[in-house]
């Protein structure tokens, strides 16, 4: 038998290693053990998606009640109502986020495919429940809003789905609730009629929204009047409504315009966006980017309105400059409307760096 050497058996035992709770490679453990913040940061969840998106909230009006009454018989309406919803979602290229229960979460890429989306689905809820008895029909409560959203596996998050959840509450079964964003979109389509319903306080949101009532199948076409009632109709001066409404037209299609120009820009553009707009439809888009990182504040002149023959003048003007990067025009614009609307804006642009 053969005597053993001097020398110590070694003996290989394999690393514990803490990303797996067990044994593992050194060459897997050895890394960690010396750096174990790297391993906290391969923990850490990845950086949230952020995105632009028309918001489809719905749910049962009276859902509790249908299921106190029939637990099967609702489980059984609404398998077949959200299969109705489900494909005309998926018809009208909408994506759906989340579904708890009797609502329904879905996501646009476009705020006129989630509203026709919308009238869809109740005109085919309301020819659905013709051969229920009234007390067991199922209407749906439906809110659209535009905003930014959150996506994190699929589903989303964020103030925008917040208001749009809300929004449903404010109307009636087989009806649908839009915000100011949505309405300011598609005002002038026509075939739509929305009801505004006032600055609303709801659950949960800090600020009060604004909300509308879309009505649907109604008549919008303006009454025809005789020839001697026009004539003297265009004899009278405009009323002070008619001003009013006009004057609150310009300055939504101001406001649209001036955030076409500036939702991919500069820190100094947003910014000169909300100087002009608060309290505007796209104020938390804008403040939220630029809470990002790489933008860095700046103080850009405050834009100044005009009346609104020159507010049409300053929005021809500057449509025509605005995708410009010639110094030259941009100055010419500053020139013709020094106190215009976008006159911040152009600095802002003259000051970047993109400006030839």
């Amino acid at each position: 038998m053969p005597r053993p050497s001097g020398k110590s058996l070694s003996v290989h035992r394999p690393a514990y290693c803490p990303q797996q709770g067990n044994a593992c490679d050194p060459a897997v453990a050895e890394p960690i053990a010396s750096a174990p913040e790297r391993l906290k940061l391969d923990m850490e969840a990845p950086e949230l998606e952020r995105r632009l998106a028309a918001i489809l909230a719905a749910d049962v009006e009276g859902y509790s009640r249908l299921m106190h009454g029939d637990e099967e018989a609702t489980m059984a309406t609404l398998s077949a109502r959200r299969a109705i919803v489900d494909e005309l979602i998926a018809r009208h290229r909408g994506r759906i986020a989340n579904t708890a229960g009797d609502s329904v979460l879905a996501e646009f890429a476009s705020t006129l495919d989630a509203v026709r989306c919308a009238i869809e689905i109740q005109a085919a809820l309301e020819s659905a429940n013709e051969d229920e008895p009234e007390g067991r029909q199922m209407r749906f409560r439906i809110g659209v809003n535009v905003g930014d959203v959150m996506v994190k596996d699929d589903d989303i998050f964020g103030d925008g789905v917040n208001v749009a959840a809300r929004l449903e509450g404010l109307v009636n079964g087989g009806e649908i609730c839009v915000s100011r964003g949505v309405r300011d979109h598609l005002r002038h389509r026509g075939g739509l009629v929305f009801e505004d319903l006032g600055e609303q306080l709801v659950k949960n949101i800090a600020h009060p929204i604004r909300a509308f009532r879309l009505r649907i199948g109604e008549d919008i076409s303006a009454p025809r009047v005789s020839d001697n009632e026009e004539i003297a109709d265009s004899a009278e001066p405009p009323s002070a409504v008619a001003i009013s409404e006009l004057s609150a037209d310009n300055e939504v299609a101001l406001e649209l315009a001036f955030w076409e120009s500036v939702k991919d820009g500069s820190a100094a553009e947003l910014e000169s966006y909300l100087e002009q707009y608060p309290e505007g439809t796209f104020a938390p888009l804008a403040k939220t980017r630029l809470s990002a990182p790489g933008f860095l504040p700046s103080d850009p002149p405050a834009p100044a309105a005009s009346d609104v023959a020159g507010d049409a003048l300053d929005l021809a003007f500057w449509n025509s400059v605005k995708d410009s990067d010639r110094r030259e025009e941009l100055q010419a614009y500053l020139e013709q409307h020094p106190n215009g609307h976008f006159a911040g804006l152009a600095r802002a642009r003259l000051a970047g760096p993109n400006v030839a």
